[in-house]
């Protein structure tokens, strides 16, 4: 490097956005900083030429999109480079890449020492079509930190809610998780910021209601068990009368759109009116209610399987589509949505078709909400503990020996 170099730290960095789409980035070291790295220079659609004799497992997966060179790094390796990352444990490799670089007039990071560096890495955030970068003068942490702020903001609607919002009008099928906010996915909240308006479910994160915008306008479309119940043929009406009056539409799920959510319905409804529509896919509570409260739906020598079902008709409905008496002949985990009420029935099939009665149950009321408590059971005694507990839905009822692993204190021999 030059001689003056050294002024240059003296001033603060100008910040300017890399296109790297098709164009070459050397990267020299295969450890875990080139790990953080390589991915997002693959997002932003650059050539990457890794060159290290070594790499961790996670980037040799990457091996059918960039280019990995097994050795140690030679001048030749910069030639059609527009970018370079010298990321090695090695102060006298990252010291040869930078003067290299530099040589042929390439920007170059250098992981160990940013002072040597022509180039620093920021910290990224990307908000809908908004990037933001943060350059702390070689104080990554405090970069990643007023990063992380900005993010939240954007992301919450508290800072620039319109800001690098997409607004096209059309659809979108919105999964937000099992019910607590802190579960629902960023692609969930920035479609909610976006909307013009929200058709929500009951099960929907309400929370996440309070965060609209006051002129979002919010459609209650809530199903009631033997209660109030919107329509489908209602709710696939609103969200396209909505959309062709030029609007943009959040329809917001519990759970994810596409398990027992008819969320199709309303796709193919989109599409019959000639309505854009897209899905923001969502956690769903047939896994994560279990999860929350400790309990795996697989587990080695245990479950190799797990079946969700949809209990919201009893066995023996002619509507019904489950095969109960197969499901009652597996051995892995039944994971039961919709299905206090028609528990008992749902237990005596499957102990009819083969399940031991003494099979163990959890019953998970409100999961991931505050009301949230889990009723442990069997398959024959699950009528008496509902009625004991007063089981009230929304619940997920999970059979299997998975619970005895997760609650062996409960289960002799668990």
């Amino acid at each position: 490097m030059r001689d003056d170099d050294s002024a240059t730290t003296d001033h603060p960095p100008y910040p300017a956005g890399l296109r790297l789409s098709g164009r070459r980035v050397l990267v020299v070291g295969g450890g875990q900083v080139a790990q953080r790295r390589v991915p997002t220079l693959i997002g932003a659609g650059a050539d990457v030429l890794l060159v290290s004799p070594e790499v961790t497992p996670s980037l040799e997966g990457l091996a059918g999109e960039l280019t990995w060179v097994r050795r140690g790094f030679e001048e030749r390796d910069l030639d059609g480079a527009w970018y370079a990352l010298a990321l090695t444990d090695d102060a006298a490799v990252n010291q040869a890449v930078v003067e290299a670089a530099e040589a042929q007039r390439i920007f170059c990071v250098r992981a160990d020492d940013a002072s040597e560096a022509t180039a620093w890495t920021p910290a990224v955030g990307r908000h809908g079509e908004l990037t933001v970068a943060v350059l702390a003068n070689r104080r990554p942490r405090q970069s990643a930190a007023l990063r992380d702020v900005v993010m939240a903001g954007l992301r919450d609607g508290t800072l620039a809610p319109d800001v690098g919002q997409t607004s096209t009008a059309g659809v979108v099928l919105v999964g937000g998780g099992p019910g607590d906010p802190e579960l629902a996915t960023v692609a969930a909240r920035h479609a909610l910021a976006t909307a013009d308006v929200v058709v929500a479910d009951r099960l929907a994160p309400r929370e996440l209601l309070d965060e609209l915008p006051a002129h979002v306008e919010l459609v209650d479309v809530a199903k009631l068990p033997r209660g109030r119940s919107a329509t489908q043929e209602s709710i696939n009406e609103v969200i396209v009368q909505r959309a062709l009056e030029g609007k943009r539409v959040a329809r917001f799920k519990g759970g994810d759109s596409f398990v027992f959510g008819r969320g199709y319905e309303e796709v193919l409804a989109c599409q019959a009116a000639g309505v854009p529509v897209s899905v923001v896919p969502g956690l769903t509570s047939a896994i994560a209610v279990p999860a929350q409260v400790g309990i795996p739906v697989t587990h080695r020598g245990v479950a190799h399987e797990f079946t969700v079902v949809s209990g919201h008709l009893p066995p023996g409905h002619p509507d019904s589509l489950v095969d109960w008496s197969a499901l009652a002949r597996l051995r892995g985990t039944v994971v039961l949505l919709m299905a206090v009420q028609n528990a008992p029935a749902i237990a005596e099939a499957l102990v009819s078709g083969g399940r031991p009665g003494t099979t163990p149950v959890a019953v998970i009321e409100e999961g991931t909400m505050p009301g949230e408590r889990t009723v442990l059971s069997t398959l024959g005694t699950l009528e008496a503990d509902i009625e004991r507990e007063q089981v009230r839905p929304p619940a997920i009822i999970v059979v299997g020996d998975v619970v005895a692993v997760a609650r062996p204190g409960h289960y002799a021999g668990g």
